[in-house]
């Protein structure tokens, strides 16, 4: 399934892909239970995605039944199907939990940059949940920086606690992948190292356009990511190019803290990133940028400056 949570309203509320349109799960889950195809009372874990992703396989059989019984209803639809364009899309978790961002994990992005050193293992810094923005917000370009930078990360939502997991163990505690915008305050965070407050002013994280669980995304290192800043190609890599594979990253982060569903965890960024180019390109006010990974879709953002 394709998810989304979107705005309808003032109500947020959480959806699945269709045809090209929005299946409202609480709305076609109310409608089946009415008319008896789904038993008992519509699931709880409908009304959000972080509480959907927190009932685990319960929840999703509750979504996928939801999507059934709109896929297959006769009857008028208009209840429960949206036009996509008519409503607004937030970032799949508004607020998730805990938010690791893997360091240098890319064989090309630690060759751009002159001082960087390869790591013998993965290293992760966080970024905060108030830092987190949907598909079309802007991005806010804060007075304090003149090095506001661009990265596009596949990220990894956890669907079921993780501590000590093996490798042969990560996959099946996945939820779904989504994007995240790393953007970053380079002159803050390369200032004394000031990693966390150079990643996380308000804004600085992103997210979207959907959750895709790993049904419809089998190969998650294999994907094609690119960053386009004004229509210009900034970056192109792909998950091929991993130093850490998707279960090495999560089993060695499990180690040290326990991952639980709603967290995200992303994978690191490819070449390309503004500071590291001759001359350098940052963000500024009017820009727009694209961040595309296949088949999640992209997530784009404009840069307003701070009023």
């Amino acid at each position: 399934m394709r998810l989304y949570t979107f705005e309808l309203q003032g109500t947020q509320r959480i959806g699945a892909e269709c045809q090209g349109k929005l299946v409202d799960l609480q709305a076609a889950a109310a409608r089946a239970q009415q008319e008896r195809t789904i038993a008992g009372s519509v699931d709880p874990s409908l009304s959000d995605m972080l509480s959907l992703i927190r009932a685990g396989d319960a929840g999703m059989r509750s979504a996928v039944a939801a999507l059934r019984f709109a896929i297959e209803c006769e009857g008028d639809a208009s209840a429960w199907t949206l036009v996509r364009s008519t409503v607004r899309l937030l970032a799949p978790i508004p607020r998730p939990g805990k938010i690791l961002c893997s360091g240098i994990n890319y064989l090309s992005h630690k060759e751009e940059n002159p001082n960087a050193v390869l790591p013998e293992s993965p290293f992760f810094f966080s970024k905060l949940p108030s830092a987190v923005i949907g598909p079309n917000a802007p991005i806010i370009h804060p007075r304090t920086t003149e090095q506001m930078d661009y990265e596009v990360e596949l990220a990894v939502v956890i669907g079921k606690i993780m501590r000590h997991t093996p490798e042969r163990d990560v996959m099946s505690k996945i939820a779904g992948y989504t994007i995240l915008h790393d953007v970053s305050a380079r002159d803050v965070q390369f200032k004394d190292n000031q990693i966390t407050l150079g990643k996380n002013f308000d804004t600085f994280a992103p997210m979207g356009p959907c959750l895709i669980t790993p049904d419809e995304l089998k190969e998650p290192g294999n994907l094609r990511l690119r960053t386009l800043l004004n229509g210009r190609v900034m970056q192109d890599g792909s998950t091929r190019d991993w130093l850490f594979p998707l279960p090495k990253l999560l089993s060695s982060l499990s180690q040290v803290m326990t991952l639980e569903p709603g967290d995200v965890v992303t994978t690191g960024t490819p070449a390309g990133v503004g500071v590291f180019r001759k001359p350098p390109v940052f963000l500024r006010p009017g820009d727009h940028v694209v961040l595309e990974i296949e088949p999640i879709g992209r997530l784009e953002n404009p840069v307003v400056a701070e009023t």
